[in-house]
């Protein structure tokens, strides 16, 4: 069982350090290599950047260095066609999947990006009938190519991640979506350089009981990322999280990473702020 933490908000001074996902903050910035800008402007030192590979590894690191930002996640090239959202668990994509991955280390490399989200993809549709044999299909493929992506990374010292999105709201049909299969994945795949990406709004929607299931699966985390529930907007923003609770419980779980900002601002990024001062 584990401790409640009851603080006054008055005397809550974190030490967590918290990096702007610029692929979905500041959406008044129309370029993704000024959002940069934007972020540090906001006050953060960190940034996650979904995909960068519609621009020059070379633009994405001179918009990087030019405001001295610290380059925290990646997510591994979604693919070229229609409803792409990653490719590791897909059979007939295998050698796109080795070739994607490199695409990806060279930018972490140039980037000096330490993790990488490998992305899935989605279940293709199918019969009832067939999905079963599919799944498992799916299952296989995913374990090859994450035991490939871990001796690989682990060559250019980048750790990996997977992340089970919400198949209810935001990305149905994606074939992760629940925490303790990806931690069943990363026991099967017998290696420390894949963790699990903790998204706690993904978590919200699919499981609930976020605090029972961080501290459960908490030696397998390796990145956390939050959005208020249900509406995926900034933490203070009225919804089903009481993030004064949230942002103390992974302190007292002794977590020094960046924690991920991944929501929809409710309003102009600036007025959804208030909460980077609260706790920083």
């Amino acid at each position: 069982m584990f401790q409640v933490i009851r603080r006054n908000i008055s005397d809550l001074k974190m030490p967590l350090k918290f990096a702007a996902n610029i692929s979905m903050m500041f959406p008044e910035v129309s370029n993704l290599l000024d959002r940069y800008g934007a972020a540090k402007q906001a006050g953060f030192e960190a940034v996650e950047v979904a995909w960068p590979y519609d621009f020059p590894v070379d633009e994405v690191v001179a918009a990087k260095e030019k405001h001295q930002m610290h380059q925290v996640l990646l997510n591994t090239y979604g693919g070229n066609k229609p409803g792409d959202i990653g490719l590791a668990a897909l059979p007939d994509r295998h050698d796109e999947f080795k070739e994607s991955l490199e695409r990806s280390i060279k930018y972490c490399k140039a980037l000096k990006c330490p993790r990488l989200h490998i992305m899935t993809g989605r279940i293709p549709e199918c019969s009832e009938q067939d999905r079963t044999a599919l799944v498992a299909k799916m299952e296989k493929t995913f374990v090859e190519n994450l035991k490939h992506a871990a001796d690989r990374l682990k060559q250019e010292n980048i750790l990996g991640l997977i992340e089970p999105l919400n198949t209810k709201v935001s990305v149905p049909g994606y074939f992760l979506d629940n925490q303790y299969k990806a931690v069943e994945f990363i026991q099967r795949v017998g290696s420390d350089n894949i963790k699990l990406q903790m998204d706690l709004f993904h978590v919200q929607v699919m499981h609930g009981n976020i605090s029972n299931i961080m501290k459960e699966l908490w030696p397998y985390v390796g990145h956390i990322q939050f959005a208020q529930c249900p509406s995926r907007h900034e933490p203070s923003f009225e919804g089903e999280l009481n993030f004064d609770y949230i942002f103390s419980y992974i302190e007292s779980l002794g977590y020094d990473g960046w924690v991920g900002a991944e929501y929809k601002p409710s309003d102009s990024s600036k007025e959804t702020f208030k909460w980077l001062q609260r706790y920083k």
